[in-house]
């Protein structure tokens, strides 16, 4: 699965300065305060004609989207209907698809990348926010009183940013944080999600996790998971637990699968590319390069140079 870039959500017409802040950002001022831009969905269907349909697929950054109308939204093997109102929070570390049931398609949605909270220096870190967590729930319908108050914060937010206040962006910042911790404190309805059953979306969420890792593109790329310990603090499972939902679903144990994936892409950069052993070992998560020759040895009965020739 392609990870979809700023440049290239912004290459369809729908979107091409469709923005209060039109299209991207001059390059000089994006590198200083990260990208942040809010559309408003219902003038940009009465000016397209076209609804905003979105891919399933992985987006190179954050977006938080005000639903109105009917919906159907898709987030890793997650289903979820919208009849009338939801708040949809998606990161770039999850696929999700979104796709409009109706004509009456309306509401807000908004764009941005860490860096543009990061330049607040806010210390919040997205990836560690349950909205923003794989395996969370995402998406939350709304009562006609929450509705109101959620698209009166993103119409602040779409003026302030056509506006021309010299301190716009901080403003800006302070508005997405509030959004950010009112779907924090909102509690979803569980029973909205249909489908799988919960060692099936465990499971589901593990491989998704497991191959978003890779593959390793440059030397310095490290894999964050690399043990069970690791990807049932990321799932918020016990590790016991974990295993046993991936041995009832794959038959495997959650370190089988993690070192034959490893394994896998090790085998992949030493036969295709010409980095040194050490580069490799780190990439893949070794500390040291011992450490990995003697891996890859007791699962190939090769050495990584061995193997290489």
């Amino acid at each position: 699965m392609e990870a979809t870039t700023l440049e290239q959500f912004y290459d369809k017409e729908i979107y091409k300065g469709g923005g209060a802040g039109g299209g991207l950002l001059p390059e000089g001022i994006s590198k200083d305060i990260g990208h942040f831009n809010v559309f408003n969905v219902g003038e940009m269907v009465a000016r397209y004609r076209e609804k905003p349909f979105m891919p399933y697929n992985r987006r190179l950054y954050y977006k938080i989207s005000f639903i109105k109308g009917r919906n159907r939204a898709e987030y890793a093997d997650k289903q979820i209907e919208i009849d009338k109102y939801a708040l949809l929070f998606a990161t770039p570390r999850v696929p999700y698809h979104w796709l409009p049931m109706d004509e009456n398609q309306d509401g807000f949605f908004c764009i941005f990348t860490d860096e543009f909270l990061a330049k607040g220096k806010t210390g919040l870190l997205l990836d560690e926010l349950p909205i923003f967590t794989p395996g969370g729930y995402p998406v939350f319908n709304l009562t006609d009183a929450q509705a109101t108050e959620v698209e009166q914060l993103f119409s602040k937010m779409y003026n302030e940013l056509s506006g021309d206040y010299t301190y716009k962006y901080d403003l800006l910042r302070n508005y997405l944080l509030e959004l950010i911790h009112y779907g924090q404190k909102l509690q979803p309805d569980t029973t909205l999600y249909t489908g799988n059953t919960s060692g099936t979306r465990v499971a589901s969420i593990f491989t998704e996790l497991l191959e978003r890792q890779f593959p390793i593109a440059a030397p310095g790329q490290k894999i964050a998971l690399r043990t069970a310990s690791d990807f049932a603090g990321r799932l918020s499972v016990h590790v016991n637990h974990l295993n046993k939902v991936l041995k009832e679903q794959t038959g495997h144990t959650t370190t089988a699968l993690i070192k034959s994936r490893v394994l896998q892409e090790a085998k992949i950069l030493l036969r295709q590319t010409d980095w040194n052993i050490s580069e490799i070992a780190y990439s893949l998560g070794f500390e040291e390069v011992a450490h990995f020759s003697n891996f890859f040895k007791k699962e190939t009965t090769l050495s990584p140079a061995t193997y290489r020739q």
